[in-house]
């Protein structure tokens, strides 16, 4: 209604994806910034916000799996691995020294990345019916080390350690996306596709959260003897959860290395998992546009850290040395973890709403 704008005469309004003309307006806002950038930015810009928008679909997952249903999984860099190799095998060169099907339309590679690593979520879901909390998290863990060893003992398929093969190729019927043509660059046309597939996937992940399986989810997250107490399935709903997060991060694992164009076993490391849940946790855990806000934050903190040497020098110890930029990442995302959750347990999407209820309040914001 007008001048009420949370006031509400249907379910349906309430439960809309855009329920408020203020949010209408941002979103297409957002969407006239995003079609514009790529003429404003440069090229390695570009890339890095490509990067973004992949590394939040897999943040999303994430947060479905953790955020929303509370099943801590610290294996995600495991089901990244997965869809990395499943679309890079499929679309590779079947004559190369890996393993390859030379299916490179990527309307193909991209849902299959993202079934087979459903598929192995589905295999792990039975540990979630029988453990919680610190134990489930270590059987998570388990498989980032248990991936590990697979993929560097199975060259065929990953090229060797220290060697790697080329990521998936991305093109659509023919069409080359990575390559620069007469209507816009590699780099314009990647931060578009990839920007366009966060939009599919957010939007997806958003209608889930407000459906039947959504709460669902919330309920085995806030209390899972209660929520089974009032007839929710958990086996069945955990294995939903452990099912689409897996799925989203071996899609986001199949586009990662694109942009790059290569990648090897050691990329997916343990830290890869940490900086997955740095960006629910800072972003804000059970919430999408959180997940989105903590992936981009993380994902833009190294272009920080590079500039670190000139201002703080005691970082190297010698005067033309460059610092070891892997471990102040580390440092980093465990001291924003440790402070978002002390003062802002909320994250990032806690932040904003503390400044537009600030804003709508103004001047009785007390």
């Amino acid at each position: 209604m007008r001048g009420r704008p949370l006031l509400y005469t249907s379910y349906a309004s309430e439960m809309a994806l855009l329920n408020t003309r203020t949010k209408k307006v941002w979103f297409a806002a957002l969407l006239a910034l995003a079609a514009v950038l790529p003429f404003l930015l440069t090229d390695d810009i570009l890339q890095l916000l490509a990067v973004c928008c992949v590394a939040a679909i897999g943040a999303i997952g994430l947060g479905l799996v953790t955020g929303y249903a509370g099943q801590i999984s610290l294996g995600h860099a495991f089901f990244l691995a997965i869809g990395a190799y499943t679309g890079a095998a499929i679309s590779g060169d079947p004559d190369g020294r890996a393993i390859g099907l030379g299916v490179t339309n990527l309307l193909v590679w991209l849902p299959a990345a993202g079934l087979v690593a459903a598929a192995a979520g589905v295999l792990v879901a039975p540990l979630a019916t029988r453990l919680r909390g610190l134990y489930l998290a270590i059987v998570t863990l388990g498989l980032v080390f248990i991936g590990q060893h697979i993929f560097n003992e199975w060259s065929a398929l990953t090229g060797g350690v220290g060697v790697g093969r080329p990521a998936a190729t991305l093109e659509v019927f023919g069409y080359q996306l990575a390559v620069t043509d007469a209507y816009a660059t590699k780099d314009q046309k990647l931060f578009w596709l990839m920007l366009l597939l966060l939009l599919i996937f957010a939007l997806a992940a958003r209608n889930l959260a407000r459906s039947k399986v959504g709460r669902a989810f919330t309920a085995i997250r806030d209390r899972d003897i209660a929520a089974g107490v009032i007839g929710v399935n958990l086996a069945r709903y955990k294995t939903i959860a452990f099912a689409v997060s897996s799925f989203y991060a071996g899609c986001a694992g199949a586009l990662l290395y694109t942009v790059s164009g290569f990648f090897d076993p050691s990329s997916f490391s343990l830290l890869l998992s940490v900086q997955y849940i740095a960006m629910v946790l800072i972003g804000g855990a059970g919430t999408i546009s959180g997940a989105i806000a903590g992936a981009f934050f993380i994902t833009l903190l190294p272009r920080l850290t590079r500039e670190l040497q000139a201002w703080v020098p005691f970082i190297s110890t010698q005067p033309n040395e460059v610092p070891n930029v892997f471990q102040v990442e580390t440092i980093l995302y465990g001291a924003l973890i440790i402070v978002f959750l002390i003062f802002e347990p909320r994250g990032l999407f806690g932040l904003w709403v503390r400044a537009r209820n600030y804003w709508k309040a103004w001047p009785f914001s007390y």
